[in-house]
C-alpha cells in the first residue's frame, strides 16, 4: 500500500478523533471542568492540524478524486461534500479564534464565538468521515 492509499483512512480517523475530542470538550465545559475542556480543545486543534497536513499531502500525492457512483448517492455525496468544504473553510479561522480567546482567558468573547464554532467544527469533523465512507467504501470502484 502506498502512502497515497494509506492517507484517506488515516484522515477519516483523524476527523473522527477531532469530533470525539470536540464532543468531550463540550461535555467537560458543561460540567464546569475548565482544565479538562482546555486540554481536550487543544488536542482537537492539534488533531485537526495533523489532519490538514495529512489531507494536503494526500492531495499532493494523488490529486482530487471524482466520485465514481451515480444516481441519488452521487447527489447525496456532492451535497455533503459541498457543505463540508464550505464549512471547513469557515471552521479553521473560527477554531483558531476560539482557541486564542480561551488561552487569553477572554471567556465572554470565547463563549460567544465557541457557540457557533462548536457545531460548525463538529459538523465538519463528522461529515469528513461520511465523505470518506461514501467515496472510498460505498461508491463502486471501476
Amino acid at each position: 500500500m502506498s502512502l497515497g492509499e494509506a492517507l484517506p483512512p488515516l484522515n477519516a480517523l483523524l476527523n473522527a478523533t477531532a469530533g470525539t475530542l470536540l464532543f468531550l470538550g463540550w461535555r467537560a465545559i458543561r460540567r464546569g471542568d475548565r482544565l479538562l475542556h482546555r486540554r481536550l480543545m487543544i488536542a482537537a486543534v492539534s488533531v485537526s492540524a495533523l489532519f490538514l497536513a495529512s489531507y494536503l499531502t494526500r492531495v499532493a500525492l494523488t490529486g482530487t478524486h471524482r466520485f465514481p457512483g451515480e444516481g441519488w448517492v452521487r447527489g447525496l455525496y456532492l451535497a455533503i461534500l459541498v457543505s463540508h468544504t464550505l464549512l471547513a473553510v469557515a471552521a479553521a479561522p473560527m477554531a483558531l479564534r476560539s482557541l486564542f480567546l480561551g488561552v487569553k482567558e477572554r471567556f465572554e468573547d470565547h463563549r460567544r464565538i465557541a457557540r457557533v464554532t462548536f457545531p460548525v467544527w463538529l459538523y465538519v469533523s463528522v461529515t469528513g468521515v461520511v465523505v470518506y465512507l461514501l467515496l472510498y467504501q460505498v461508491a463502486p470502484r471501476s
